[in-house]
């Protein structure tokens, strides 16, 4: 089993807000009753995984490409269907995000990270040596499901109403920052669910995946956005065993469930 350094979180909202003080607990009906969660399970979609092979980043990237497809033709059908208004985002892959990406804090130390910017609809990935082994397994179809997760975010109307959410506090911002990072985490669990009958995969790589996420909670004395590897993996495992969008909603969810 690999241990993973955990990613530079996703999505604008994940670093930068600027909501005031005092409205716990959160009430915005665009985050806790948004109509994306009443749109229904997300239908299954054929995705056959493309080849992959260790320390080959280039097959990667292809790889989360692939994927790339496959999330546009699910969620796509899938947001047609409900009525909710849908567009694709732009992928792109680079060796460094540049400092500042986006306005967002960047880690210069990060091997592989990835961040979605919000302005421009852009997926921006970057992908180091701790992602390219034991490239079998299913972090990058879960990290590419996660990242278009902070996509959905935005066409639903939940991240703008995530970075304007009121806080009191660092920690309610964080636990904030958590809600939104775990919903990704979800919502990928969801596309899993709908692709796992054409994936060829088995309960082997299922659980493996669920331990890589336990391993990659928030660190000790870091800061406390992407919550414990628990609840990562418990959101992930959540929304691959519904299927469904509204399994996903961490905005009425209690506090211990988000920490």
């Amino acid at each position: 089993m690999r241990i993973r350094m955990i990613i530079a979180m996703v999505g604008a909202a994940g670093m930068v807000l600027t909501g005031t003080a005092n409205a716990y607990p959160i009430k915005d009906p665009v985050l806790t009753k948004n109509p994306f969660y009443t749109s229904g399970k997300l239908a299954d979609t054929r995705c056959a995984e493309t080849p992959m092979k260790d320390n080959d980043r280039t097959l990667a990237r292809r790889y989360i490409a692939a994927v790339t497809d496959c999330l546009n033709t699910a969620w796509g059908g899938h947001f047609k269907t409900a009525g909710l208004p849908f567009g694709r985002p732009k992928l792109k892959f680079v060796n460094k995000v540049p400092a500042g990406y986006c306005g967002l804090d960047v880690d210069p130390t990060a091997k592989s990270q990835v961040y979605y910017c919000s302005t421009s609809r852009t997926m921006t990935v970057q992908i180091g040596q701790d992602w390219l082994t034991d490239a079998d397994d299913l972090w990058l179809l879960h990290m590419t499901g996660l990242l278009y997760g902070t996509h959905l975010l935005g066409l639903t109307g939940i991240e703008k109403a995530f970075e304007d959410a009121p806080y009191a506090n660092k920690n309610e911002m964080n636990e904030q920052i958590r809600r939104s990072n775990l919903q990704t985490d979800c919502l990928s669990g969801v596309f899993i669910r709908s692709v796992w009958s054409s994936l060829n995969r088995g309960a082997k790589d299922w659980n493996q995946l669920l331990r890589s996420l336990r391993h990659n909670g928030d660190l000790k004395g870091g800061p406390r956005i992407s919550g414990k590897g628990v609840n990562r993996a418990a959101w992930t495992k959540l929304g691959y065993t519904t299927g469904d969008p509204a399994s996903c909603n961490t905005w009425v969810a209690t506090p211990a469930k988000v920490g």
